[in-house]
């Protein structure tokens, strides 16, 4: 058992804020290899002689290394324990932003990204994981403090990049500034080596094979895989969206830093409301909703309302942090916890990973945003009908021992 299972000493004990401090440094670091290269993607393309095949892998490392690492981290965290195994992840991202910030080669450049964000992948699966042991009663609001860092990490690299590039002159300088970002989140999970909880070695069923047979992971895999799909093709394509419809390049800019300034109120809104209630259904359906009435806006709706879809779309991004919500609410166990949270995000970032690519070749295709759109709204039905059985109050463990 943790030492901070019971919740009265979760709330004083000076080890519960140490645990509090290291997931929210955590969680500032596990995007900040992904959203500060895309700001200086085409100068890092011209320094670094990248081809177009080079680009298009490094823009998709992310899916990648977020679906293949974070699949074994459950395995990774049975043998060498979770603090330890975080404390590693954290060393890891360090090392590789380090190395990328500074060399000259785009082979390594690749090499060392794909070392950074297996880090972050492992964080990914392992940080939910360490809620459900240390905060089994609080999963709500210590979902909401991950998210809400997670959050304004995302946003901090992608804002902040491209002046830190501008005030030094150097494209080296602002990377690796994130590499020093890395370096203080591991000093609290040095100070918590010494806490680390006991392993569960013989539970494989807790594995994620285990996990194949379980309607109620893929369907929390398919509602994960849908919302991250609508993140990435509104990341990716938003820009071009509303140039499209009579926006400038800075009006466009501004209009996706709003969006994505807005996640950080939606973190911190929809885990604390949907926490209550034993059952997320209501949440899952109005979320849908606000994603529909967006992106209907936006594809027949006037264009001077575009800030109004997008802030729609926006509130409807509150499904991210209500399905890493729900790998906790949904089992009983870390273990359990650590199993459905590699299935579900590794099986989800695959399914995700295709939606830009397809919006795209849609687009390309008929010259138009119908079709692209019609994908959208499959995509939310599909969010829909998953997320109406994941939301139901109900645990993977149950689920398993009536099979």
């Amino acid at each position: 058992m943790s030492v901070l299972a019971q919740e009265s000493r979760a709330r004083t004990t000076p080890l519960a804020w140490l645990l509090v401090l290291g997931i929210v440094l955590a969680a500032l670091n596990l995007r900040t290899a992904v959203t500060s290269v895309g700001p200086l993607l085409g100068q890092l393309t011209g320094s670094l002689g990248m081809t177009s095949v080079g680009t298009g892998l490094l823009t998709t490392l992310p899916v990648l290394a977020f679906a293949t690492v974070g699949a074994i981290t459950p395995t990774l965290a049975r043998r060498v324990g979770e603090h330890r195994l975080l404390l590693l992840a954290l060393v890891v991202l360090g090392v590789g932003l380090l190395v990328r910030s500074v060399v000259g080669s785009a082979p390594v450049f690749l090499v060392s990204s794909a070392v950074a964000l297996s880090g972050g992948a492992v964080g990914n699966v392992l940080i939910p994981t360490l809620i459900k042991r240390h905060f089994p009663a609080r999963t709500g609001i210590m979902t909401t403090v991950y998210t809400t860092a997670l959050a304004v990490g995302t946003m901090l690299a992608a804002a902040a990049t491209v002046p830190i590039e501008r005030a030094s002159g150097d494209w080296h300088i602002a990377l690796g500034v994130w590499a020093a970002l890395a370096a203080v989140a591991t000093l609290p999970w040095l100070a918590l080596l010494r806490s680390e909880p006991a392993r569960d070695t013989g539970g494989r069923d807790e594995g994620i094979r285990g996990l194949i047979r379980s309607r109620l992971a893929w369907m929390i895999a398919v509602y994960f895989g849908t919302q991250a799909m609508i993140a990435y093709i509104m990341f990716g394509w938003l820009a071009t969206i509303l140039a499209d419809a009579g926006y400038s390049t800075s009006q466009a800019g501004l209009v996706l830093g709003v969006f994505t300034a807005l996640n950080i109120p939606v973190s911190i809104i929809v885990p604390m409301v949907a926490s209550r209630f034993r059952d997320q259904r209501p949440a899952v359906v109005g979320l849908v909703v606000f994603y529909a009435a967006g992106f209907l806006g936006l594809w027949v709706g006037p264009a001077s309302w575009a800030l109004v879809w997008v802030l729609l779309v926006a509130v409807g991004m509150g499904s991210f942090p209500l399905a890493l919500m729900m790998l906790g609410l949904r089992t009983r166990t870390p273990e359990s916890t650590a199993a459905l949270s590699a299935f579900g995000q590794s099986g989800g970032y695959l399914i995700a990973g295709a939606g830009p690519l397809l919006v795209g070749m849609l687009r390309e295709a008929t010259g138009g945003w119908a079709v692209p759109y019609t994908l959208i709204f499959a995509v939310l039905v599909a969010q829909l009908l998953s997320g109406l059985y994941a939301g139901r109050n109900r645990y993977l463990e149950d689920e398993r021992m009536t099979r």
